[in-house]
């Protein structure tokens, strides 16, 4: 009786990196429903609401100088180590490169660009929309505060919103919005917001960021995952773009220039005319082919060549013949 082999969980893992032999059909691409419309526009509008409790400097500003005035980085000395190293987990360059290396060998494995030109759309967006609302709102973070109680909005500031927190909810939950299973999809979320708050959080102990600062960075960040499937339709043209450049190109590579061989010899034959009267051409001279190899030299006859300037003498007889009527002279 034959038994299969029972594989382990180190065999299911090496199986699991395999390349697949073509792409799968069941990668689901998210749309735009109406509850994703819905949380879009709840976002929205809290992201709204954060900004004007800032410039009207509201119980949330009062919150921020408080926080800031407790002095986390103080109070809790003995975890700033640990706070300097996962604070990282928001840096972009590091983050970024660890997650489009993570997504490259899920392209490469399912035969498809769509995981890593879906994480450049959603950064290319984190640094338009965060970007231009840092340089816009200008706001001072706390250690360059001018003005106790102010909400140091104007004033030539990049610090709101927190760039550190939109970018690991972005980077950390495009993992989860690329899921290919509910299961995995609902744990990566998890994942993602409690990481992408650390971050935060390790921003205002370390006195980098206001408190507001950090609530309005998750809160970009979350836009950019919720819209992202609006820009669904370019990503599969820009893929598809991509492909066709490949293909012309190996198209292009593997045409080679091919030798012509040697041709054989060709005898031509001339061919008179049909209205050419063969028979009136002029006469030519003999042509004088020599002998084949089959003949002797002694076999062949003597060729006088035509036109020679030897005179002709009447007299001179081919060698190898004999005269009858030589005369004899006596001496």
């Amino acid at each position: 009786m034959r038994t299969e082999p029972k594989l382990t969980r180190l065999d299911r893992v090496f199986a699991r990196l395999d390349r697949e032999p073509e792409r799968p059909a069941h990668i689901d691409v998210p749309k735009m429903s109406r509850h994703r419309i819905v949380l879009f526009a709840a976002t929205l509008a809290f992201y709204g609401a954060i900004v004007w409790a800032v410039v009207i400097t509201s119980w949330l500003v009062r919150l921020d100088w408080q926080v800031m005035f407790f002095r986390p980085y103080q109070q809790w000395s003995e975890i700033h180590w640990f706070v300097d190293y996962y604070v990282v987990l928001g840096q972009r360059g590091p983050t970024a490169v660890m997650v489009a290396a993570w997504l490259g060998w899920r392209s490469w494995r399912q035969h498809t660009l769509r995981p890593l030109l879906a994480l450049g759309v959603s950064l290319l967006l984190l640094n338009i929309t965060v970007g231009a609302a840092k340089y816009g709102m200008g706001r001072l973070g706390p250690h360059y505060a001018t003005t106790i109680g102010s909400s140091e909005m104007w004033l030539g500031g990049d610090i709101f919103p927190s760039g550190h927190t939109a970018n690991a909810v972005v980077t950390w939950g495009i993992l989860a919005y690329l899921a290919s299973s509910a299961r995995a999809q609902r744990w990566l979320s998890a994942v993602s917001a409690v990481t992408s708050l650390g971050v935060g959080m390790a921003t205002v102990y370390l006195g980098t960021h206001w408190l507001s600062d950090v609530l309005l960075g998750w809160t970009a960040g979350l836009l950019i995952l919720l819209g992202l499937p609006w820009f669904e339709p370019l990503i599969a043209r820009a893929e598809d773009a991509i492909f066709d450049l490949r293909d012309r190109l190996r198209a292009r590579r593997s045409r080679t220039p091919a030798v012509p061989a040697e041709a054989p010899p060709v005898l031509v034959t001339p061919v008179a005319a049909d209205h050419e009267d063969v028979s009136a051409r002029s006469p030519r001279a003999p042509v004088y082919l020599a002998p084949g190899p089959h003949t002797t030299r002694s076999e062949r006859s003597p060729i006088t060549p035509a036109g020679s300037r030897r005179p002709p003498h009447p007299e001179r007889h081919p060698r190898g013949s004999t005269s009858s009527a030589r005369p004899v002279t006596g001496g």
